[in-house]
């Protein structure tokens, strides 16, 4: 099953597989923290994990980075 992501998500999902935290992420991308916080809870929220390392281990497990 493909899951949903957008490019910008995906953008996020790699980086949090990297260890960034949102504030690292926000620069690295040129937003917001708020910004990557939405991305995040939506990322988790289309996964359907709970937390950062579900979907960190989720994302390599399903090749999604």
């Amino acid at each position: 099953m493909t899951i949903p992501l957008s490019a910008r998500e995906r953008e996020v999902l790699q980086l949090v597989t990297e260890g960034q935290s949102n504030r690292e992420i926000a620069a690295t991308l040129y937003l917001s923290p708020n910004t990557v916080k939405t991305h995040v809870s939506s990322i988790l929220n289309k996964l359907g994990v709970d937390h950062r390392l579900q979907a960190v281990v989720y994302a390599i497990r399903h090749d999604l980075v």
